[in-house]
């Protein structure tokens, strides 16, 4: 479900989720619209194709005096279940529904399966197969990541000094990942003296990686390897020793152990052990190569120490001890004899604060960057003769540039609603700042900024295959007023021509947790909406931060509430403003966005004509309950622990799975992985059966169940669109949207 500064939390992706669909065209839109509904209902009914109903077999669940009956409790399989060779009773009953459900969702969207095609061929069309990213310089070497026509995976590799030395590949994915149906590398990571590679390998989409190492000097592999890890580990500058992380059994990363290379890993020293459940551990190295930092983090609280790096097998020291109390958040950075810490300490926003190498502790603290109401202090980056800052104000990240003697500035980029981001700097001795810029209509782009002089070159601009006119596309900031009298604002892009008559589709996405804010980025995937008439919307609601620190605690815990009336109000806002109408307005969100999704066609479910849900968190009682799951006792402070009355019924009062009634709900497309970590698979798959057994409509009702992959979906560039295709034909099949493109 999530993301957030550092951490991995029930999300999916983030700037970064997919979409799809398909049937008969019309001039006129609600005719249009009616006779899709009518197509499918009837495709299904001639083949006379009906949907898996599910057993039931009541379960009661006690707490506070009040009773829940789980009617589909059965779904859930323990880990061991599913890797057993030879399944038992319950997971044989777990395997026959979800592959029911998916030869269900095919036959229903059988009619699509040509235009699903034409999307796919169509989206993968625009990307440019033999791309590279642009080249970076670390310790004498520029490190490229490249791809090759035809193949999924990446290649990533390295040249001495110069960009026209000789290529010398480091990882080849695609010759790595031929035995598998899913694989994902991680955590790639050069040793100091360059001539170790560790990088960390995920076979089966749970985020659990093995890691291995590999001579860079002889192209062989060495001995060693570490399973069940997070996949990153953290180089001393003695080249032979190295740190990582573990995972327990409900994938908390809560040891930090001590490897040294060529010795067995099951002897390796444990450095640190996170005790408290709710928190979660990591290690790195700074910037300036000198320190070793391992930290401990909860969604509220953060706690560091801190070694030489030159002596790895010396003892942490404490930076400043965590404080959950006063929730106490803040990270840091070293720069030649001082510490840089971004902090909430009196300041909602962030500032920062300054001290030095040996005196860490608060009281030594001083300030750098004052608190301001009005500004998010998102990030820093240090440079010899000059502090970066990312801001967020009033929705847009904004970079400031402040020479450490001189006047400041702000990066000027020329438009109102973009995203702006810091990119690979790994030299303190430099004028020029790597920065990446995108919009909702300006493909992503990588550029040099001079500091100095205020100059960009652009090194990269995403390539749109076959032609891009940004021209022919137009972007608006607007505020729709929630019912508190907020505004709350949404970034709409759509082809220039597009009507608002209110007969025309919009696809509005949320997401609205973490803190995690959702950026107005350019999509080529996208277009396969907007060319075909959609307009697409991001409604920028609490839970994320978007509008500063308070937009982020106004939609959490007993303020969650906020998050799903402000989608709400953003729909509205489309339809009262004629961008659509109830009949063209369609929403998406995944993880947490699909509690979202979940919790609004509870609420409205009038006001959408479909809806897909990715890898939904939608029982969400059950889940916070269950402390072997992974991720729930880290997330108390994000969601409130149901142990406690008071957030117990506050949470029930929202949770989609307990909350469907006996009533019409829009057409939907629900998605999951098997092997999802963040949202196990039985969640969508409960609530999935309960609405077909409650629902009193006619309207589709699919999951799509991926058997090989998790929360991410498939790990390879292109195989992944198969089911960006999937879901776009099911929304332009709705929308009566389901023209080919020239």
């Amino acid at each position: 479900m999530k993301f957030m500064k550092n951490v991995i939390f029930r999300n999916v992706p983030l700037l970064f989720f997919v979409l799809l669909i398909f049937t008969s065209c019309s001039n006129d839109s609600n005719t249009a619209t009616n006779e899709s509904n009518s197509k499918l209902i009837t495709m299904s009914q001639k083949q006379e194709v009906k949907p898996p109903v599910a057993k039931k077999v009541p379960h009661e669940m006690t707490m506070f005096n009040d009773t829940r009956v789980d009617d589909y409790y059965w779904m859930k399989l323990s880990d061991e279940q599913k890797k057993a060779e030879t399944p038992d009773a319950q997971t044989s009953d777990v395997l026959a529904f979800l592959n029911a459900e998916n030869d269900y969702s095919k036959s229903m969207l059988a009619h699509t399966e040509k235009f699903q095609k034409q999307l796919f061929d169509e989206i993968v069309g625009r990307i440019k197969q033999d791309d590279q990213s642009v080249p970076y310089k670390d310790n004498g070497y520029y490190y490229i990541t490249r791809y090759e026509e035809g193949k999924e995976y990446r290649i990533i590799s390295r040249k001495k000094d110069n960009l026209e030395a000789p290529e010398e590949i480091l990882l080849d994915e695609n010759e790595l990942a031929k035995p598998y149906s899913y694989y994902r590398v991680a955590g790639t990571n050069v040793s100091p003296n360059n001539k170790i590679l560790a990088y960390g390998e995920d076979t089966l989409s749970r985020r659990i990686y093995k890691i291995q190492f590999k001579d860079l000097e002889t192209g062989k592999m060495l001995p060693d390897v570490i399973e069940n890890t997070t996949g990153g580990t953290v180089w001393a500058n003695d080249n032979k020793t190295v740190f990582y992380t573990r995972k327990d059994d409900a994938l908390r990363s809560y040891k930090i152990f001590k490897h040294k290379l060529g010795t067995d890993s099951s002897q390796d020293e444990l450095v640190f052990h996170e005790e408290d459940e709710t928190y979660s551990c990591f290690i790195y190295k700074t910037k300036s190569k000198k320190y070793l930092v391992l930290g401990s983090y909860a969604t509220l609280t953060q706690e560091y120490k801190y070694l030489n790096a030159d002596t790895p097998d010396g003892e942490f020291k404490i930076f400043e001890p965590r404080n959950r109390d006063m929730k106490l958040e803040y990270g840091i950075s070293h720069y030649k004899n001082s510490w840089y810490i971004r902090t909430n300490l009196d300041a909602q926003n962030f500032r920062l604060m300054k001290c030095p190498e040996g005196k860490t502790s608060r009281d030594n603290w001083t300030e750098v960057i004052p608190h301001r109401s009005d500004v998010l202090l998102e990030g820093m980056d240090i440079f010899n003769d000059y502090l970066v800052l990312s801001e967020r104000k009033e929705g847009i990240t904004n970079l400031r540039i402040r020479p450490w003697k001189g006047g400041e500035h702000y990066v000027d980029f020329g438009e109102k609603a973009y995203l702006a981001y810091t990119s690979v700097n790994m030299d303190f001795d430099t004028e020029i700042l790597r920065l990446g810029y995108t919009s909702l209509t300006t493909p992503n782009s990588t550029f040099d900024y001079n500091m100095k002089t205020k100059e960009f070159k652009l090194l990269k601009e995403q390539e749109v295959v076959g032609g891009y006119d940004k021209t022919q596309y137009q972007s608006e900031r607007v505020f729709a007023t929630a019912k508190d009298g907020t505004k709350v604002p949404m970034s709409i892009v759509y082809k220039k021509g597009f009507k608002k008559d209110g007969t025309q589709p919009v696809l509005l996405y949320g997401y609205g947790s973490y803190g995690a804010s959702m950026d107005p980025y350019f999509s080529s995937i996208r277009l396969s909406l907007l060319d075909r008439g959609f307009a697409y919307a991001i409604a920028h609601i609490r839970g994320g931060e978007e509008m500063g620190r308070h937009w982020y605690e106004d939609g959490k815990l007993l303020n969650k509430k906020n998050t799903f009336t402000d989608f709400i109000d953003c729909g509205e806002f489309l339809v009262n403003n004629n961008y659509t109408s109830s009949d063209n307005l369609f929403a998406m969100g995944g993880s947490a966005g699909g509690l979202l999704m979940g919790a609004i066609i509870n609420m409205r479910p009038d006001l959408w004509k479909g809806v897909v849900a990715g890898v939904p968190f939608v029982d969400v009682v059950t889940t916070m309950l269950d402390e072997t799951i992974p991720l729930t006792t880290g997330e108390f402070d994000e969601w409130g622990n149901p142990k406690d009355e008071k957030y117990y019924h506050y949470i029930k009062s929202y949770s989609p799975y307990d909350n469907v009634e006996e009533k019409d709900y829009p057409a939907m497309l629900i998605t999951t992985g098997y092997h999802d970590s963040q949202v196990q698979y039985w969640e969508p798959a409960k609530w999935l059966a309960k609405l077909r057994d409650k629902k009193t409509d006619n309207n589709p009702l699919l999951m799509h169940c991926n058997m090989d992959a998790g929360h991410g979906g498939a790990a390879g560039r292109f195989e992944r669109h198969k089911e960006t295709a999937m879901e776009y034909a099911f929304l332009l099949d709705l929308a009566g949207k389901t023209e080919l493109l020239n």
